[in-house]
């Protein structure tokens, strides 16, 4: 029999028998330090290994901030995020996770053939309307037609045929809707989001907007596919694009950031009105319906000649004396300074201060003039009568502005007018809110805020509202031949 006292000395000598071992601490073990001290200056590892210590320290850091935001809880949130650094691991991977989304979206886009197909598709299973001839479907025929798009194409047209889009559009008695509004919805769509795709590409910092270089890279991306500029001059691109997609950043940036949302620009109607290029014209379109659209080439081409022939001194830019001479030189001399006062930048030339207009404020200039019904081009116009700056317009500033109006009449030969009636027109006309003074939203809500604004800078405009019924009966009268 074996003894307890003689395990227990042979266990540990000079020890009680209940006492833990001690385990020697791994500082002081030299293989662990000198593994630790070259693990941690990296040399030696692979590019898994450094992405896995580089990973592990962006794990820290989250752990370490959520910590801190606990203990910080009450307080005000951070709403900034400091972005991965260029050329990082993390932003890196950012942009190969970004590149993979995005070729896995556009993977389940419709191409042509698809569309093609789906065409096919619906025109074999319709019906005919006897009334009016038009090809429609009931909900039965819209389901058969999902299965056999689904069979034909693949199931990334199922999603077109839910019963959600079916009850989009108008339905007639039967409870029918036609085929082609709904074939040019999914075409829309299509289009839509491959263009946000590749706009997303662009998009370097992956913030959702478009920086001015971005947008004219996405433009010279799509000219070959608009028939309309596929024979531009390739030393004409740049500046087309610089043209183009300046009326991009007057709609879709109306803050002036230096950016425009992507979903703006998707929804803008500058978009559509360039993607209208896309349409071979068998017929030669003239020159004047064809400058109706910022994005032709006959506009843009325009554009540059009025700038080259008011640049008298050839130095690139504009002053004050050459932009008058801007539509024949019927703009009001007060209207030109305010436009310089508001909307042109202070600059260094020969070191003495200088304001000179450049070719992007050229633009934006352009842009409200020729759209001065719409929010942005009135509130850019806005700004060069708001005389004080005060945000709304008295009967002083509507006689002051008008003066130079007048004046100009009558040096046209036009007969004698009331300065103080056509103040009192132009208040009838607006109906504001407050009866002493006009706001921008007076002018917007009023839905004449650009006829005003012409009257009040322009006597090529005022002529044309005094004009207004011959005008209009000049329009009407080649119809009714």
């Amino acid at each position: 029999m074996y003894g307890g006292a003689s395990d227990g000395e042979g266990i540990g000598v000079g020890h009680d028998a209940g006492a833990p071992k001690k385990i020697p601490s791994a500082s002081s073990m030299p293989w662990v330090r000198n593994l630790r001290r070259y693990v941690g200056s990296g040399a030696g590892l692979g590019s898994e290994a450094l992405m896995e210590l580089e990973t592990k320290r962006i794990l820290l850091e989250i752990f370490k901030e959520r910590q801190k935001k606990n203990a910080e809880s009450g307080s005000i949130p951070s709403f900034y995020k400091k972005k991965p650094e260029e050329g990082s691991i993390s932003h890196r991977v950012q942009r190969l996770a970004k590149c993979r989304f995005l070729k896995k979206q556009s993977e389940l886009l419709l191409n042509a053939d698809d569309l093609d197909a789906m065409w096919v598709c619906l025109r074999e299973n319709c019906v005919i309307d006897d009334a009016t001839g038009a090809e429609k479907m009931n909900y039965e025929d819209f389901c058969h037609i999902a299965s056999l798009c689904t069979e034909q194409i693949g199931a990334k047209c199922r999603r077109f045929f839910s019963p959600s889009n079916f009850m989009k559009f108008e339905k007639d008695e039967a409870g029918r809707i036609a085929i082609l509004p709904f074939y040019l919805y999914v075409m829309r769509t299509v289009s839509l989001t491959q263009a946000r795709i590749d706009m997303s590409e662009l998009d370097e910092d992956s913030d959702g907007f478009l920086q001015p270089h971005e947008m004219e890279s996405y433009i010279k991306g799509l000219i070959p596919n608009l028939a309309q500029l596929r024979d531009m001059l390739e030393a004409f691109i740049q500046m087309y694009c610089r043209i183009a997609a300046r009326k991009f950043f007057f709609f879709c940036d109306p803050h002036r950031r230096g950016k425009a949302c992507i979903k703006k620009v998707l929804l803008s109607n500058c978009l559509q009105e360039l993607m209208e290029l896309h349409q071979e014209s068998e017929e030669e379109v003239p020159d004047t319906e064809q400058a109706e659209n910022w994005f032709s080439l006959t506009s843009a081409q325009r554009i540059c000649d009025m700038y080259i022939a008011l640049d008298k001194d050839k130095n690139g830019t504009l002053s004050k004396q050459e932009l008058k001479e801007y539509a024949d030189a019927t703009l009001t001399e007060i209207f030109i300074e305010r436009v310089f006062d508001e909307h042109v930048r202070r600059s260094k030339a020969g070191g003495v201060n200088t304001r000179e207009m450049d070719f992007e404020s050229f633009l934006d200039f352009v842009l409200a003039l020729e759209n001065k019904d719409t929010p942005e081009g009135l509130t850019y116009l806005f700004k060069c009568l708001d005389l004080q700056g005060r945000g709304y317009l008295t009967t002083a500033d509507i006689h002051m502005l008008f003066r130079d109006v007048h004046h100009k009449w009558i040096e046209g030969g036009n007969y004698e007018l009331c300065i103080e009636d056509v103040r009192d027109e132009i208040w009838d006309m607006v109906k504001p809110a407050d009866p002493l003074r006009i706001t921008l939203a007076d002018l917007l809500t009023c839905k004449q805020g650009g006829t005003v604004a012409s009257m009040l800078m322009d006597v090529r405009g005022f002529w044309a509202h005094d004009n207004r019924e011959n005008l209009l009966q000049e329009e009407e009268e080649p119809e009714e031949e």
